[in-house]
């Protein structure tokens, strides 16, 4: 435990580093504004958990609270816990939370339903009374604030804060702190909009207990000490209105003390008590170094000899059979030349290059010669073993004795004549157009059987069958 100054070490607060004057002045005054409930201060429980300091905050200066939901949260130092509960006063449950807090001297801070004030407005005084903050949680803590219209949310807003007053009676303007908290944190910008201008600071939470939930007091703590030990501090929300709730609290706080966490208090300023001075980063849950502010500085070395060494010429970087080049006045010349002086190395011993054609250059090929492709005389003998006037003689024989058996088979039927002469045109011009591989097919059968068995002959057999 610590006094309300605040343990210090090395200008670092609680694992954040401030400024040393700043650490001592926000404890100094957290302990002239509200002295903190010490365990010294708690009669008949000597190793009660206490309340370690009271923090007191301005709420138009950081209206939204709570890692949950949004950027800030409490300045608070490592290890340190702020209490919260919602949806009271229920006297069954409430009543047994005031007696687990007073037993062990904790301070926390209540959110409560306008219609159970109204119910049980004595529960909204025992708070007050029992010098515990006080804030509104809506008139009937609907789950719908994100999505209801900003008038059905400013009624809820306001019923809400006037019941609580009408509880508290005279003194509801000073007991009745400008704190609130969203059913389910359910939050809209026009809800927060709307508090804001109001100068109502929103608090959401770091991490819960989900003792709402149907769980029992046993998961409660569980999950109230994990998610504490992996935010390392915060606000944790509860309800003071569950049984489970009451069951759990009693080892949560002496659990608390044994892993050497603290209670803080948080208050509103007011004109007679101002806010407790805190930098900007310390309203960070884990806030960024500083490694800007913090690099350390260079030192000023003095170096014992200063002489200056002599600079090197031309002469000690010249390449063997390197010409004297001239210097250039661009020192960034893009055409490749050297800059300043510095000599070019000799030329490479490999072969360069040559260049490429354009790529739009015509590619011109010289025309065949029309004798390449003429078959010698000889070459025809060889072949068929006649003279070449011999073959073509030949030829025009076996055509015209073809096409005259055509004809005389298609004497009976015009159709035969015509479709005859088609066959016998497309013929002769096959000749012309594949000569040279009729010359081949003649090489593979002897010359006799050329003249008797070619296409045509076969196709006025055919015809002859068909007729």
């Amino acid at each position: 435990m610590h006094d309300g100054i605040g343990f210090m070490s090395d200008g670092v607060l609680g694992g954040v580093r401030t400024r040393p004057w700043a650490g001592l002045l926000w404890g100094l005054i957290g302990c002239m504004v509200a002295p903190a409930a010490l365990a010294a201060d708690c009669p008949g429980h000597p190793d009660a958990l206490g309340t370690s300091r009271t923090l007191v905050v301005d709420p138009r200066e950081h209206r939204l609270l709570g890692t949950m939901q949004y950027r800030e949260t409490l300045p608070l130092a490592d290890h340190e816990v702020v209490l919260t509960f919602d949806d009271g006063p229920l006297p069954r449950n409430s009543n047994q939370i005031l007696e687990i807090l007073a037993s062990q001297c904790v301070k926390a801070t209540f959110f409560e339903i306008g219609h159970m004030a109204q119910a049980f407005p004595e529960g909204v005084r025992k708070l007050r009374d029992a010098g515990h903050t006080i804030g509104s949680h809506t008139q009937n803590h609907p789950l719908s604030m994100n999505r209801m219209s900003i008038e059905r949310a400013r009624q809820e807003i306001d019923d809400g804060i006037a019941s609580v007053k009408a509880a508290l009676g005279d003194d509801a303007d000073t007991a009745l702190a400008p704190f609130f908290r969203i059913p389910g944190l359910l939050r809209a910008d026009s809800v927060e909009d709307y508090l804001g201008a109001q100068g109502i600071q929103i608090w959401s939470a770091d991490f819960l207990a989900d003792d709402w939930r149907h769980i029992p007091s046993s998961r409660v703590y569980d999950l109230a000490m994990s998610r504490l030990e992996a935010k390392g501090k915060g606000i944790l929300l509860l309800h003071d209105i569950q049984a489970r709730t009451v069951a759990a609290l009693p080892r949560i706080l002496n659990e608390l003390k044994a892993r050497g966490y603290h209670i803080v208090h948080v208050v509103p300023a007011t004109a007679e008590r101002p806010a407790t001075p805190t930098e900007p980063e310390q309203w960070r849950m884990h806030p960024e170094p500083d490694a800007i502010a913090h690099w350390p500085k260079i030192p000023n070395f003095v170096f014992a000899d200063t002489g200056t060494l002599p600079a090197p010429s031309l002469s000690d970087f010249a390449w063997l059979d390197a010409e004297p080049i001239a210097l250039v006045e661009d020192p960034f010349d893009r055409t490749g030349r050297p800059a300043h002086g510095v000599p070019l190395p000799r030329e490479a011993p490999w072969p360069r290059l040559s260049e490429r054609a354009p790529e739009n250059a015509a590619v011109t090929l010289p025309a065949p010669a029309q004798s390449l492709f003429e078959m010698p005389d000889g070459l025809q003998v060889a072949l068929h073993g006649i003279t070449p006037s011999a073959h073509r003689a030949e030829q025009a024989e076996s055509s015209g004795h073809e096409a005259g058996e055509l004809v005389s088979a298609g004497t009976g039927d015009s159709r035969h004549v015509t479709r005859g002469k088609r066959y016998l045109a497309h013929g002769l011009e096959r000749s012309r157009r594949h000569g040279s591989s009729k010359v081949a097919a003649h090489a593979t059968r002897p010359a006799a059987a050329t003249s008797h068995r070619g296409p045509l002959k076969r196709l006025v057999q055919i015809k002859k069958r068909n007729v």
